[in-house]
């Protein structure tokens, strides 16, 4: 049959059982394309509208999906659970208030117009202060990790702060500012893009600085008379390979994300070089960028202020080592023989 909105089309009359609402527990046909994949059984999400002959125009408007995201979510919490125990404890409980900090005090304060940058950074901040000590505890080592990570995130801010404003984007190529903009909100757009680069840095800066800080202070347990240089160069080795796969990882998750838009701009047959440029594509790419920088310049920082720290505060072994039990006791002393005089 051919659709209503569309008669080129051919829909399909699906029959649904509301739940929820004014209209609970009653039952009502819509009409869909026959590519729609809805099938008996499937949870869905309808908007329905009061017309003004006193009847409802009730479209489908999605998937319900709340089901298949909570197992996942059970299965996520119970690996890292299993794995972590009751370090995997604190971090669950670090994510839950970095998703706190976003919704209480992010969102509201940028739905305020509030300046973005600056929510950013403090949002940041406590995201970390917060994530670090749950997880890995109050210890020296994490004072400094934390350190690392701002200090990082201040490279990192800076350097998207000046290539996003020598770039001049606008901040409208995602969609969703764009309406954001349209309902009159006084959020500024290209400062909510400097403030997804920040909060997006974030996540994979802690670990790198974790994870140096942490080589730093085994290298010092597993050698105690190492000083400075000692440790500062074997921990830039594990850097160096804590950061190749980092930053591809980095890459990758940005791509991935952008997949679907180049496909686009490759079937338009356009040039890699004019794609790049695009806004919608040159931000990734910008993102991806000052990302990465601010991972490898987190390597020497983390790495550096680990060293100064522990070398002087863990001191090396100077204890006298205690007399060997083993081998061969050695003879007692002979006492000396009778002195013979010469005869004249």
């Amino acid at each position: 049959m051919p659709c209503d909105f569309d008669p080129l089309l051919a829909c399909k009359l699906i029959e649904i059982r509301i739940e929820g609402g004014d209209l609970e527990s009653e039952t009502r046909t819509i009409e869909q394309p026959l590519s729609s994949t809805i099938a008996d059984g499937d949870g869905i999400l309808i908007d329905v509208e009061a017309l003004p002959d006193g009847t409802e125009l009730i479209t489908f408007f999605d998937f319900q999906r709340s089901t298949p995201m909570l197992l996942l979510l059970v299965l996520f919490v119970a690996a890292i659970l299993v794995l972590g125990r009751w370090r995997g404890l604190g971090a669950l409980a670090g994510l839950a208030m970095s998703l706190m900090v976003i919704v209480v005090f992010a969102l509201p304060a940028l739905l305020d117009g509030r300046n973005p940058v600056a929510i950013a950074l403090v949002a940041a901040g406590a995201i970390a202060f917060v994530a670090l000590f749950l997880a890995h505890g109050i210890t020296l080592a994490t004072v400094v990790a934390l350190l690392a990570t701002f200090a990082s995130l201040a490279i990192t801010g800076a350097l998207a702060w000046i290539f996003l404003t020598a770039s001049k984007f606008t901040g409208l190529s995602d969609d969703s500012v764009g309406f954001l903009t349209a309902l009159g909100s006084d959020i500024d757009p290209r400062g909510l893009l400097l403030a997804g680069v920040v909060i997006g840095a974030l996540g994979v800066l802690d670990d790198v600085t974790v994870t140096q800080v942490s080589a730093v202070w085994e290298l010092k347990r597993a050698t105690p008379d190492a000083g400075f240089r000692d440790l500062v160069q074997p921990a830039l080795r594990i850097g160096r390979d804590h950061i190749s796969s980092t930053v591809n990882t980095l890459f990758l998750a940005y791509a991935g994300a952008a997949l679907p838009l180049l496909l686009l701009f490759s079937e338009a047959d356009q040039s890699i070089g004019s794609v790049a440029t695009r806004e919608i594509v040159a931000v990734e790419i910008v993102r991806a960028l000052v990302g990465s920088i601010g991972l490898v310049a987190s390597v020497p920082i983390a790495t550096a202020l680990a060293a100064k720290v522990v070398s002087s505060t863990i001191q090396p072994n100077t204890e006298t080592p205690p007399p060997t039990t083993g081998g061969t006791i050695p003879p007692p002393p002979q006492p000396p023989g009778p002195s013979r005089r010469r005869s004249s």
